[in-house]
Formats: C-alpha cells, structure tokens, sequence
C-alpha cells in the first residue's frame, strides 16, 4: 500500500518539447521569399540595360570631346563642355526657348484639358461623342498632326491666313517670323496633348461621391461654389500630377518642334533637345550635345524636385487642417 500511494503522488515525467515546439518556431528564422524579386526582376533588368546604362554613358560622354565620325576615340577634356555651353549664349537662348515652350505648353494644356474635362463631366445628349471627338487629337500621330498644321499655317495658302484674311488681316509668316514661331509650335503641341489631360481629369471627377453633390444643391450653392468647395479640392492632387508629367514631357519634346520649324526661324524654337540634335547630328559633336542632354537631365530633377515639395507641403497642409 505504501509503494502504491508513493507512485501515486509522484509528480508526472517532464516531456521534452519536440522541435515543432512554439519556443523554438518563434526563434527559427524565417525563410525569404523571393518571388517578388522574380516578378520585378525583368522590370529591373530593361530598365538597366535601356536606361541605366545609356544614362551613365552618355555623362561619361559630357566629359570628352567625342566626335560623331569616331564615337570611340573621344579623350577626357573635364568640364571644358560645361564651361562652354554655361558660357554660351546660344544655350542660353536655347534654355530661355525651353522655358517658353514648357509654359505655354504646360499652362494651356492643363487649363483647357481641365475646363474641358469640368464640361463633359455633366450630363448631355450626345456626351460620348463629344468626348471621342474630343479625344482623337492624342490619337493622331505626331508626324500626321505636324503636316496639318504645316497646311493651317502655310503663308500663302494655309487656312489660318485665309481666315485672318477675311478680316482684313495680312498675310502671317507663322512658320517663318521669328516673333510667331513659339506660338505656332505651342499651339500645335496643345490641340496634340489636351485631350490626355483631359481624360485623366476626368477620371478623376468621376471618383467624387455624388452625394457631395446632392449636399451643395440641397444647400442652395451656385455652381462656381460647387467647383471652389468640392470640385476643385478633389483634382488638385491629380492636376499637379499630371501638370508634372506635362512639363517633363515638353522639356524632352523633339518631333513636333522638329518636323514644324526644326528649330527655326532664326533659332525661335530651338529648344534644348533640337540644339541637342544639331551639335550631335550638324555638328558631330557628340560630347557637347551629351552635355546638354546632361544639363537638361538637372532641369527636369529640379522640376521633379520642386513639385514633390509642394506635394510635402499641400500634404501637411491637409493634414494640420
């Protein structure tokens, strides 16, 4: 009886935990998955070879004085390119034509994309039509829009003369004076580029919840008011995108400018990437033109830069409010 009670109120054998324990599963590294590195893999890969390294050849390029007749005998000459093109007047006017073309593109884009997309936003008979009509300048290619606008702008016969002609206006040279040369090209480069600003306002203005709406008739507000209190809050985000990619965009346009003025009359249009174009292909230059294309890289970081500030700012703004 004494061994049995014994046996009984011993305390039961410890069991080892297995290494299926928790304990240890907590403190078993955990194994990386790498099929997310897989699927960008390829992204990363075209990215390198067609970006990447292009990039870093052509700033290797700025720092020699490669020629175009022997693209692999260039020596390094330092910063003996960016000395002469920050001290050329021909850049400058170059930069100076750069500028213009991207605000007057930018602006008058983004406004007539975004007062456009405001109007075909609200219900109407025949809304489809006018946003396919709308819409079938960014369908055209760039070579068929530059060759009608070469027919609306032809001095003698072109459509635009015909018309100012009937009012008693003279003759216009819109590709061939000087003082109407930038304002041909924008012109043109906005009926081409308008309706993508358009579309994506668009699909913006269709996020906003229609009870917003509702709330502001119900109110009694005005339309302005509406625009000011719900409308225009809620596309700023996507204006200020798509007024970034714009003016990107315009700083590295070639074909347009090139097919309608090629960078004329008397130099007018000749904006960073046609001079990049002519010291390269006109000159055979190709370290001066790699310097330029350098110096126009900075600029769209500079641009990039300022907006992701001002997105910084509107962002705490919102925030704080």
């Amino acid at each position: 009886m004494a061994t049995r009670s014994s046996t009984q109120g011993s305390p039961p054998p410890a069991v080892r935990p297995g290494p299926s324990s928790v304990s240890e599963r907590t403190l078993a590294k955990p194994r990386r998955n790498w099929t997310p590195y897989l699927f960008i893999a390829p992204a990363l890969i075209y990215l390198a070879i067609f970006l990447l390294v292009p990039l870093a050849r052509g700033i290797q390029l700025s720092f020699t004085d490669t020629k175009l007749v022997n693209p692999g005998g260039g020596s390094f000459v330092g910063v003996d390119n960016y000395t002469q093109m920050l001290t050329s007047e021909q850049f400058w006017n170059s930069f100076l034509a750069t500028v213009l073309y991207t605000v007057g593109t930018v602006v008058f884009a983004v406004l007539i994309g975004t007062a456009l997309a405001v109007l075909i936003n609200r219900p109407f008979r025949g809304r489809t039509v006018v946003r396919a009509i709308l819409t079938f300048p960014y369908a055209m290619p760039t070579v068929a829009v530059a060759l009608i606008f070469v027919w609306i702008y032809n001095q003698s016969s072109g459509a635009l003369n015909r018309g100012i002609g009937v009012l008693g206006l003279g003759e216009v040279g819109w590709l061939t004076d000087p003082a109407y040369g930038m304002f041909s090209v924008v012109l043109a480069t906005v009926w081409k580029v308008f309706p993508f600003v358009m579309l994506v306002v668009l699909a913006s203005l269709q996020s906003v919840p229609e009870e917003l709406f509702e709330a502001t008739r119900i109110d009694g507000a005005d339309g302005l008011s509406t625009f000011r209190a719900i409308v225009l809050p809620h596309i700023m985000p996507t204006v200020r995108i798509v007024a970034l990619l714009m003016t990107i965009w315009s700083i590295r346009r070639f074909e347009i400018i090139y097919l309608l003025t090629g960078g004329g009359p008397v130099e007018s249009t000749n904006t960073l990437v046609i001079n990049i174009y002519r010291q390269a292909f006109s000159s055979q230059n190709l370290g001066l033109a790699a310097t330029i294309g350098v110096l126009g890289l900075i600029l769209s970081l500079s641009v990039t830069v300022f907006f992701l500030l001002v997105e910084r700012r509107e962002n705490k703004r919102e925030a704080s409010a």
